[in-house]
């Protein structure tokens, strides 16, 4: 599929695409008019990759991560390091603290609410 088909199946703009290829993220083979190609795998990887970038990961991070994991399920591959897999606890802890802080918060304004809703 071209650059447009994937931004619209993915919901990612074509120079976030492009910008993911720069970073080592996302990779497309060239038709003869020099056009990009993606095969179907595309979507699934740009919905990750998303996903990664959302729960704070940089972009170098999610390159070290992408090549780990397979693109149908997202199941873990044997060439994880243990560096690796020693920076995505860290990672994993820190998106602890931020849920944490966020129910924090929630609860902060259910209690506004409550007060509010009661007066």
């Amino acid at each position: 599929m071209r650059i447009g088909e994937l931004a619209r199946r993915s919901g990612v703009s074509e120079r976030s695409l492009r910008y993911y290829e720069q970073q080592g993220l996302l990779r497309a083979e060239r038709t003869p008019g020099g056009h990009r190609d993606y095969g179907d795998w595309a979507v699934d990887r740009v919905i990750r990759i998303q996903e990664l970038l959302a729960a704070g990961l940089n972009s170098a991070k999610i390159a070290q991560l992408l090549p780990c994991m397979r693109d149908g399920d997202g199941g873990p591959s044997e060439i994880a390091t243990r560096q690796l897999v020693t920076e995505l606890i860290g990672e994993r802890d820190r998106i602890d603290r931020m849920i944490g802080d966020l129910i924090r918060s929630r609860d902060v304004l259910d209690e506004v609410i409550a007060t509010a809703s009661d007066g």
